[in-house]
């Protein structure tokens, strides 16, 4: 096989607004439905702003070629091997895939823990929210990133995301994913039950449509 240089693109800090509609929901509040009262209102937006006081968001992204895909075999061009046939299946008609990695930070996440422990429980749910809300928010704006590139060569990436843990697509892919994106760069580390720390620490794959 021809060796292939692939080279990570990292982004040392994101900036996003808060996606006050999908921590709303995340939090069990529905839009037109849950009333809120002015004074629970103003608690919720003060515990919001510090979340994202606290959140410092980075990220990785990665353009892999797609050597081969048998289900449920998928051969990079990196010559890693990933075996999930749902996996496949979402890759079909794609040459490449896009791999994609984001966190929320230690500090944040140490709020969290500080407030759970301690006696403000309320505060330390919202703020988890938070977090994990704009980690995800995170990938979206990598995937716009990568997006506005591929426009360029009349590409595009697939609807959706696909991450370790999902279906076939076993947890222990993880360090794969890890290792791609140099994960090490943004501040995140692996344990020997491939979980990402900090917590608010999300991985996925996209495919990439020509």
């Amino acid at each position: 096989m021809e060796s292939v240089s692939y080279s990570v693109q990292i982004f040392p800090s994101i900036h996003i607004p808060v996606p006050l509609d999908a921590v709303y929901r995340r939090l069990g509040y529905k839009g037109g439905i849950t009333r809120i009262d002015d004074q629970r209102r103003e608690e919720m937006e003060r515990h919001i702003e510090y979340a994202a006081f606290l959140v410092r968001l980075k990220g990785a992204g990665l353009r892999v070629t797609l050597e081969r895909v048998e289900p449920p075999l998928i051969v990079l061009g990196t010559g890693a091997e990933i075996r999930s046939a749902k996996l496949a299946g979402f890759l079909k008609g794609c040459g490449e895939i896009l791999c994609i990695g984001s966190t929320a930070g230690d500090a944040v996440i140490d709020a969290i823990r500080s407030d759970v422990e301690g006696e403000d429980m309320t505060r330390g749910v919202v703020v988890d929210a938070v977090a994990s809300e704009m980690t995800d928010a995170a990938l979206d704006w990598i995937e716009g990133f990568f997006n506005r590139l591929l426009a360029r060569e009349n590409a595009r990436l697939t609807k959706g995301r696909f991450s370790a843990g999902y279906g076939d697509f076993l947890l222990e892919n993880q360090r794969l994913m890890y290792d791609m994106l140099e994960l090490d760069r943004i501040g995140v580390t692996i344990n020997k039950n491939c979980i990402l720390m900090p917590e608010k620490s999300v991985t996925a794959v996209v495919g990439i449509h020509a």
